[in-house]
């Protein structure tokens, strides 16, 4: 099979690494060349070293890059975490089509940051899903989908790099599927009235309330925490007398609340206990001005946090 690879970040990189190391020819990688002050290597210089040809990430946006596909002989495109949308055209060009790897269950979980959604709703179950690309985003036929539990205290970046594991695998079946019987592919439609879209809004204005319950308090900072990474939501904040303050890492206690939502209750070696509508949270990481720090070295006990603190 000759393939060419859409990509960034590390899982594309792994899915590069993998597909190199079998039987199938990569045409080339499309990445985001590195910007002169990258920290990062990147894809981009991860396939150069590699001996593997780059072109340009933001050429799929092209209708013209599809006559370049064709004169290349692909016969899959495979889209792992580039966000720019594919031209039509380009999705059409490749021989067997265009499959993407989608963080999320779809129909549900459609468009952007579908990890932090479900962590932010309270999701007990997420998965990772490939589906032919179509024009509409998100919505072409499933030819794969694994789903797996969100445990209570999973962090997006924990949840995020197991879409990515199952995802690979996921990818890794079909191409050697497509190699042998293409045929056999099973394309699934999916339920439109099943589908769920998201798009680049932070639920809440980015703000925690602290009238509701702690464990939409707590999913909220999860559904935030790609650290040390950076998060596509930024951190929750919220108001203290010296200005904003984004809450990092946050659990809850099951200890019920006594004082004003927002008040703090307590404090100790492993941060503060601020009140919610029905139980404490325990706030251990906060950030202020860019500088992080262990919340008990500033707040005290009765200090009030929020719109009124």
């Amino acid at each position: 099979m000759r393939i060419l690879i859409v990509g960034e970040e590390a899982a594309g990189i792994q899915m590069v690494r993998a597909l190199s190391a079998g039987p199938h020819e990569i045409v080339a990688v499309m990445a985001s060349p590195p910007a002169e002050d990258a920290r990062t290597a990147g894809l981009w210089n991860a396939a150069q070293r590699m001996g593997i040809a780059t072109w340009p990430a933001e050429a799929v946006r092209r209708p013209d890059l599809a006559a370049r596909i064709r004169e290349e002989r692909v016969d899959l495109l495979l889209n792992v975490h580039s966000l720019y949308v594919v031209h039509a055209a380009v999705l059409e060009a490749p021989r067997w089509g265009s499959f993407n790897m989608h963080p999320g269950p779809l129909p549900r979980y459609a468009g952007l940051d579908a990890v932090s959604w479900a962590i932010y709703r309270g999701e007990s179950q997420h998965g990772v899903t490939i589906h032919k690309m179509v024009s509409k985003i998100d919505a072409g036929p499933i030819v794969g989908q694994t789903l797996f539990p969100i445990g209570e205290d999973d962090s997006a970046l924990a949840v995020s790099l197991r879409c990515v594991s199952e995802g690979l695998k996921l990818m890794l079946r079909l191409v050697d599927r497509m190699a042998v019987d293409p045929e056999s592919i099973p394309y699934v439609a999916q339920d439109p009235a099943e589908r769920e879209y998201f798009g680049r809004q932070v639920p809440q204005g980015g703000r925690l309330l602290w009238d509701r319950p702690a464990r939409e308090i707590v999913d909220f900072v999860r559904a935030c925490d790609f650290l040390p990474f950076q998060s596509p939501w930024g951190h929750p904040r919220t108001r203290f007398h010296e200005g904003e303050v984004a809450v990092l890492k946050a659990r809850r206690t099951g200890h019920s609340a006594t004082s004003a939502p927002g008040t703090v209750e307590a404090r100790g070696d492993e941060g503060v206990e601020i009140a919610a509508a029905d139980e404490t949270v325990r706030v251990s990481r906060v950030e202020i001005g860019g500088a992080t720090f262990d919340p008990s070295t500033r707040l005290r006990v009765g200090d009030r946090l929020g719109d009124e603190g």
